[in-house]
């Protein structure tokens, strides 16, 4: 008898997940707008969350089992690394950073689509060596997967990305049954790297951030005026906030980026500490959502591939979250849904229409079963 069996749904979309992706973006949008005539960003955001919607409905109606295909999974990830190379030719330089790649008056992120081709990587190459996965050649392999995508980002440079391409990789070989003792060697092995980043890969603003992070308040009208502004904008919408609006410090442009890296700092200003609460919870019910659709993934691979998407979000969240509460140095990270962005909002929707595709074939079963499943007991692909 089979442990699980496969479902068959007449729809897979997730509604609830989808739902709350589009109240975190209608709360971007209106952060965003100016309310004083028409706003670039929210006319852009506008239309970047149509194509997103699009998007995400065609990716629920795939049937997403050919990703399990080893070369289809490869040449995913060789197709999405390409651009990375091109940008440090080719790439437009915004504020010291080669990130985007510009087609005519259109510019694209590169970094979104090939951590989204990690996830799909790493979530292939575990699913095939799930019992062995305690081989440390493996975690060798699979970093040196995430190594080539860092090190393009840092060439960049864009230390936040390279930071999101780490954490995704990092938990991912958790949940995959890292040892205690490998868990040890790669925290060792990420000091080393810091060290030497610090003496021949950070650029001096960037050493600088550190500097401020560790004492924010020695440069405020230099390198800490951002994350200085962003704690007087969070702080100043005490309980029940400033209104929709009327926050000064992101409308007067005293807060800088308001729309992208420090729209949480926006939004808590004009929202309060009430308005907080609610995009807690709803990121909650987002990370909820996503550890269900891996617990009940088809096989090992839907399920790595659920928790690649649930770190990629949860790492932007907590990065963009503790930037504009001062307690991290700054690195320029958005927040799924709410930052403006094209390139982030197709990923994002892309991932959770893939996530929603992979529920027309998912498995329903006992808790107990699946834990056993997941640490080791059996095999699902040799079921």
């Amino acid at each position: 008898m089979t442990p699980f069996k496969l479902t068959s749904q007449t729809s897979s979309v997730d509604w609830i997940l989808f739902g709350v992706a589009m109240a975190l973006s209608c709360l971007g949008l209106l952060t965003m707008n100016s309310f004083t005539g028409q706003d670039p960003f929210f006319v852009r955001q506008v239309i970047w969350i149509t194509i997103g919607v699009v998007v995400f409905f065609a990716a629920s109606s795939v049937d997403w089992r050919f990703l399990r295909i080893s070369s289809v999974a490869a040449s995913i990830y060789v197709a999405l690394i390409v651009p990375l190379l091109f940008l440090i030719v080719l790439g437009t330089a915004v504020k010291g950073a080669k990130s985007w790649l510009s087609f005519g008056g259109l510019g694209i992120e590169p970094i979104e689509f090939a951590t989204l081709a990690l996830t799909i990587t790493l979530a292939k190459y575990f699913s095939r060596r799930h019992i062995e996965i305690r081989n440390i050649r493996h975690i060798l392999v699979s970093g040196a997967y995430a190594a080539l995508v860092c090190i393009l980002v840092a060439l960049q440079p864009d230390f936040g990305g390279a930071i999101i391409v780490f954490l995704v990789w990092f938990c991912m070989v958790l949940v995959s049954g890292l040892s205690r003792t490998h868990v040890l060697a790669v925290l060792l092995l990420g000091i080393a790297a810091f060290g030497g980043l610090w003496f021949f890969g950070f650029h001096d603003y960037q050493k600088q951030r550190i500097f401020t992070f560790i004492n924010p308040s020695g440069d405020i009208r230099g390198a800490g005026y951002n994350a200085y502004q962003s704690t007087i904008a969070v702080g100043s919408g005490q309980l029940l906030g400033k209104g929709i609006g009327y926050g000064t410090q992101s409308k007067l442009r005293f807060l800088p980026e308001y729309q992208t890296d420090f729209v949480f700092a926006a939004f808590a200003e004009e929202w309060g500490f009430v308005g907080i609460l609610i995009v807690f919870a709803l990121y909650g019910i987002i990370f909820w959502r996503i550890l269900v659709s891996a617990l009940h993934g088809a096989s090992n691979f839907e399920t790595l591939f659920a928790f690649g998407v649930l770190f990629y979000f949860a790492a932007h969240f907590v990065l963009h979250v503790g930037i504009n509460l001062g307690v991290l140095p700054v690195t320029g990270t958005t927040i799924p849904f709410m930052s403006y962005g094209g390139s982030h909002i197709l990923v994002e929707f892309l991932s959770l229409g893939m996530l929603s595709g992979m529920r027309a074939y998912s498995r329903v079963g006992h808790p107990d079963t699946l834990d056993r499943e997941f640490s080791g007991g059996y095999d699902v692909q040799s079921i």
